[in-house]
């Protein structure tokens, strides 16, 4: 008599707080974490918490099972499901939350994997991490984000062979260009992300979010534009409880106490 493996009850996507940052976690890992409904439901319901919670100050994107994310789940795909919310592609290709995002990644980010990357503002990755949009092997095209990301962070012509030929390439590839911030041993992209959020978080969190909502937007603008685009969001840090706090830090010589708002 054979014993026959429990079915796999954990949710598709788990959050855990460390402090004041959000970690989330895509739990697929028999799938590599690939993207179907539930689980951009998930990362979508995350965003929602990150955002909503003024304790919450950065969060951190990661995978589980040796991996970051394959893509998006093509047996899903096939059973007619389309892994989008109001948020968009994945839960938030098109709205990510409006705090600070990491991505830890460990293992292969491909496809929508790589483009959830793009979405985030900062990428630590593990040494033996493999990026890449390999859509063009199937006569498929990267359609969430990576076809107008990758060249605002990579040169024009590098971004273009990238997508063309569909190859993946390590962590150390991109390091030279600015996509890759840390690379860390195996194993240790969650813990080097952790890291990289508490240097960034000695900083005043409702100015981290103003900060990374301008810069998020800045290819979008004019010169002239940005002048104008930028101060909704420069004066709501600049109102907040967190600036009076880091201006009487200051003049008392003593660290701040964030409250995120």
């Amino acid at each position: 008599m054979t014993a026959t493996s429990a079915p796999d009850t954990r949710p598709p996507v788990a959050t855990e707080r460390h402090g004041h940052v959000l970690v989330v976690r895509l739990q697929r890992p028999e799938a590599r974490n690939a993207l179907d409904l539930a689980t951009a439901r998930g990362i979508h319901a995350a965003m929602d918490e990150l955002d909503d919670d003024d304790n919450l100050f950065a969060g951190i994107l990661t995978g589980s099972g040796g991996n970051f994310c394959a893509g998006a789940d093509l047996k899903a795909v096939a059973r007619g499901e389309r892994p989008t919310t109001e948020r968009g592609a994945a839960g938030l290709m098109a709205k990510p939350a409006r705090k600070p995002l990491i991505a830890a990644v460990e293992g292969w980010a491909l496809g929508g994997g790589f483009e959830l990357c793009l979405a985030c503002d900062l990428v630590v990755a593990a040494r033996d991490a493999r990026f890449g949009l390999p859509e063009v092997k199937r006569n498929l095209v990267a359609a969430w984000g990576g076809l107008f990301r990758l060249p605002k962070r990579l040169p024009q012509g590098l971004a273009m062979e990238l997508a063309l030929l569909g190859e993946p390439r390590s962590a150390e590839f991109f390091v030279p260009h600015g996509l890759v911030n840390r690379v860390t041993e195996p194993g240790q992209a969650l813990q080097g992300a952790l890291q990289l959020a508490g240097q960034m978080l000695a900083n005043g969190p409702t100015a981290l979010a103003a900060t990374v909502q301008i810069m998020r937007n800045a290819h979008n603008w004019s010169e002239a534009e940005a002048w104008r685009e930028q101060e909704p969001f420069v004066m709501a840090a600049r109102q907040a409880e967190d600036c009076q706090e880091g201006l009487a830090a200051f003049m008392e010589k003593r660290p701040p106490v964030w409250k995120g708002r």
